[in-house]
């Protein structure tokens, strides 16, 4: 897989509350979700996101509340791909669970700005900032995690298997 957009910096220790305030987690409809993205951290965030777009952060993204709304809303905002120096554990299993891709990679979170333009190829870690003709590598993700972003997240690949 691989996607090409817009990157939005945000800093360390984004929490779930961040991501999607809980005054908003009365439904669990992406569509609704993906209004409210990163709302508290930046008002115009949902309004201004496009599709394919790339979320880039400092360290422990998606700590807090272990809401599977989170990635949810990420994903339906129409965010292709999260990059962190790290994500909290709960968030980071939740996002494969969702069909969110996210990758770790300390020198790319150091060096990308907002509005910088990324190329992401998903099956080898590689991340290019088009904008600064840089490239990094990010740590692998199992084989096995990359097929259930494939699928669109846990249960769709337990469907696709004939599962459910």
């Amino acid at each position: 897989m691989k996607f090409n957009g817009k990157a939005w910096k945000f800093g360390a220790d984004i929490d779930t509350d961040r991501i999607i305030p809980a005054r908003y987690l009365n439904t669990s409809d992406p569509k609704e979700l993906a209004k409210h993205c990163m709302e508290d951290e930046d008002p115009g965030f949902a309004s201004k996101v496009q599709a394919g777009d790339i979320i880039v952060a400092d360290k422990n993204f998606g700590c807090g509340s272990s809401r599977e709304h989170a990635p949810i809303a990420i994903k339906a905002s129409g965010v292709a791909c999260v990059i962190a120096k790290s994500f909290a554990r709960i968030f980071y299993r939740n996002s494969f669970n969702m069909g969110l891709p996210i990758l770790e990679c300390d020198e790319a979170a150091d060096s990308i700005k907002s509005g910088d333009t990324l190329e992401i190829d998903m099956d080898s870690g590689e991340i290019v900032n088009v904008t600064k003709g840089a490239r990094f590598q990010a740590r692998p993700i199992p084989p096995f995690m990359q097929e259930l972003i494939q699928a669109g997240g846990l249960m769709e690949s337990i469907r696709k298997k004939g599962g459910i």
